[in-house]
């Protein structure tokens, strides 16, 4: 579904991504792993369009994507779950969810329906439908932003870092509710510093440092390479 090839962006002089090339395939789940300050969520605002590369393509279903705008990516069916949830605060949760689907608000009863299998996928959001999104917990927010860009009916969804700043009760829901959508077949590229619970649902894994690609195999091939399994991981077979 998703083909990247000689990414290059930067901030200023400092290349954040260097020749970066990857793929995903439609109904897997693609994992980018790495340290702090590797590129990884520069790499998905890059793709996701709210940054701009300096060189290389973005290909989604076959269509370039690195020149158009991030609107118009989401309407393609791309979209990210950003980092640290970024929920509209003093708007409902239902507002929230509405803002989801605003490429598709010429489809009032599709909407419709999707808000109630929202609700359906995530109760605690039914309860709170009212409630402004800021005074939620930290695991409510992420299932709203995950129920938010599930409303634009994506066919690739990118997630980064779901699991950072929760306890690790909630990160355990947060990863089963990224394994159902996996499991139902919808696409997700997840970028992840828990390389235990990542490594566990994953079909393929790329490991990204200082901006460029360094491994590109199945949790089971970094499990067989000690050298790279140390180095990036630790041991990815204790959970």
């Amino acid at each position: 579904m998703l083909e990247v090839n000689g990414l290059v962006t930067s901030y200023g002089l400092i290349k954040a991504l260097r020749n970066v090339s990857l793929q995903a395939e439609k109904g897997k789940l693609t994992c980018i792993l790495g340290p702090n300050g590797a590129g990884k969520s520069t790499l998905l605002f890059t793709i996701a369009g709210i940054l701009k590369s300096d060189m290389g393509s973005i290909k989604f279903l076959n269509k370039e994507l690195s020149k158009i705008k991030t609107s118009e990516i989401v309407k393609e069916g791309l979209v990210l779950v950003p980092e640290n949830r970024l929920v509209f605060p003093h708007l409902s949760v239902s507002e929230n969810l509405l803002a989801g689907a605003y490429s598709r608000f010429g489809k009032k009863n599709e909407v419709e329906e999707d808000l109630e299998s929202m609700y359906k996928r995530f109760p605690i959001l039914k309860e709170r439908y009212l409630q402004e999104a800021g005074t939620l917990s930290g695991g409510e927010q992420q299932m709203l932003a995950v129920a938010r860009a599930l409303m634009a009916r994506p066919k690739l969804l990118l997630m980064d870092e779901p699991s950072v700043g929760l306890a690790p009760k909630i990160v355990n829901t947060i990863f089963e509710i990224i394994k159902t959508l996996s499991d139902e077949g919808i696409s997700i590229v997840l970028v992840e510093q828990n390389a235990v619970k990542a490594s566990a649902i994953a079909d393929h894994i790329y490991l990204l440092d200082q901006g460029e690609i360094t491994f590109s195999g199945t949790p089971d091939q970094i499990e067989d390479n000690d050298i790279i399994k140390r180095a990036y991981l630790g041991d990815i077979s204790e959970s």
